[in-house]
């Protein structure tokens, strides 16, 4: 009976706030109600191919770096060994060292001197599979957004450009295009790689069944050369600069890509 008593003008006091402000307590009410979780937002799905390739570019950026650092010590190495023998070179016109002595000396120079030609060419390489690799990735976002490269399909890049040809390319039918250039510039076609090269052996290429033009395909004879191709429907590559491992500088690659062996 006390608890009731004591409640009671709580109660009314609830009442009459209710009464007078019906507004206010329905739009808490509201609010309550309509209160959501924010939605959660989710980043955009990354690419795995592309993911894993400049996973691979940074990896072999590192593997250069640590080239470089191990070059540095292999160069102050063949330093030294260049100075012992200099020295060994003065002692032994005093009469104070064997010939023997001096010829170790100069087979120590030699040991450092392939250390660090074999460096060297470890970071050559890291520098053409990063150049490869960024090709790759660049042809491969244009191809992307046509499609796959079929027969008679032209793909652009800031490095180069491929078309892929849909009557192919053998040597035996290079006069055709020899004409059409004799024919339109007064000038034989500037050919700087017929078949197989030493350049191409070197890189591992397989370009026998290809051949090089020297000409810039942003010139009026390589635009000239490329619309004869593509009309004729004969596979062409053309860069637009040197690229290590890939292209000693601007020209047009007539046949097929060259696959690495």
């Amino acid at each position: 009976m006390i608890c009731t008593n004591y409640l009671r003008p709580l109660f009314c006091l609830l009442c009459v706030l209710a009464f007078l402000f019906p507004e206010a307590s329905a739009t808490a009410a509201q609010r309550k109600r309509q209160v959501k979780p924010a939605p959660k937002t989710t980043a955009p799905p990354v690419d795995e191919l592309t993911q894993l390739r400049d996973s691979w570019i940074k990896a072999t950026k590192e593997y250069k770096a640590s080239l470089q650092k191990l070059l540095a010590l292999y160069e102050g190495s063949e330093h030294k060994a260049e100075q012992r023998l200099a020295q060994s070179k003065d002692l032994y016109k005093d009469g104070l060292l064997s010939k023997r002595q001096v010829e170790e000396s100069e087979r120590a120079v030699g040991v450092e001197k392939e250390k660090v030609s074999g460096v060297e060419q470890q970071i050559a390489s890291a520098d053409t599979q990063i150049a490869e690799t960024l090709i790759e990735i660049e042809g491969d976002k244009q191809i992307a957004k046509i499609g796959r490269l079929a027969k008679g399909r032209l793909v652009q890049t800031s490095s180069f450009i491929r078309f892929n040809g849909a009557s192919g390319f053998l040597l035996s039918n290079a006069g055709k295009i020899q004409n059409f250039f004799l024919q339109k510039f007064s000038r034989p076609l500037p050919i700087a790689v017929f078949g197989q090269g030493a350049i191409h052996d070197r890189w591992r290429l397989d370009h026998h069944n290809a051949m090089d033009i020297s000409l810039s395909p942003d010139g009026p004879e390589g635009q000239a050369l490329m619309e004869f191709l593509r009309t004729n429907g004969i596979p062409f590559s053309a860069f637009r600069g040197a690229i290590p491992g890939v292209a000693t500088g601007p020209h047009i690659h007539i046949g097929l890509p060259s696959h690495r062996y």
